[in-house]
Parts: structure tokens; sequence; C-alpha cells
């Protein structure tokens, strides 16, 4: 199965769940991310990668733009925010049945956007972290059941 994270700017929310999801190892799972407004080639945020580096999750990272071969690549689509479904689905209107906001396919009760820390200090960092961290733990426990 492949799964794309998407946010705005492929620098914080995205990377860090394409983080999280990829080191919890799943065999079968392909993971990456990109940006609605990302510039191909950039890194992620400073804070994103301490963040990271503080809980033991190596990663590298090079920030890429949704494209056709993204979206056609992915089984699974989850972005950060509603806007950025809409964005998706008004680009790639053949990808609406696998576009989902993160919070919306995993905790449907709690259809909302993931914090955006951009631009914030350590601390925003790690609440982001924490808050994708918890979708990360359900959308895991969801996907065992579909792929065991």
């Amino acid at each position: 199965m492949n799964i794309l994270f998407v946010c705005t700017g492929n620098t914080c929310r995205s990377p860090i769940a394409e983080a999280l999801l990829k080191s919890r190892n799943i065999v079968g799972l392909e993971v990456r991310s990109a940006g609605i407004y990302a510039m191909d080639g950039g890194r992620i945020s400073r804070n994103g990668q301490l963040v990271l580096e503080q809980k033991m999750i190596p990663f590298t990272h090079i920030t890429s733009s949704v494209d056709e071969t993204l979206i056609d690549w992915a089984d699974l689509i989850l972005t950060m925010t509603a806007s950025h479904k809409h964005a998706i689905i008004l680009g790639f209107p053949h990808a609406i049945s696998k576009v989902y906001m993160y919070k919306e396919f995993v905790t449907p009760e709690d259809i909302k956007d993931v914090s955006d820390p951009y631009g914030g200090d350590l601390f925003t960092y790690e609440n982001t972290f924490r808050e994708l961290q918890v979708l990360t733990d359900a959308l895991v426990k969801k996907l065992q059941g579909e792929m065991g």
C-alpha cells in the first residue's frame, strides 16, 4: 500500500507524518509526502528536524510538490487540512475516492485540521508532533486491521 501525506509546503506536518509512519517499518507499506505549494528540493523545517531528532527518529527529507505522478502512485492520500483535500480534488478529480483529511480517515468523530506549527517555536512543533503521533497510532491500528 502506498500512502501520501500532504500539507502546504512539505516542510513541517507532512514530513513529520511521513517520518512517524516510516519509523514503524510496516512490511508492504510505502510512505511519501508532498506539499500543495511546495518547492521541489527544499528541506524540512529546522524545528521539525529537531523534534524528530529528539524522538530518535532518523529522517532525511527533500521537499516535493504534489503532482500527477505522486497522486497516481498513492493508494491513500491523507491531507492535513480540509483546504488541502479540496485543492487535491480540484486539481486531480480522478483521485477523489482516495483523498481524506488525516483526522477524517482515522478519527471520523474529530474532523479538524492538524495544527500548523509553521514559524512556531520548538514547543509548537512538539505539540504538532504529539498530535501526529496519536493519529499515526490510530492509522497503524486501522491499517493492520485492513492489511492483516
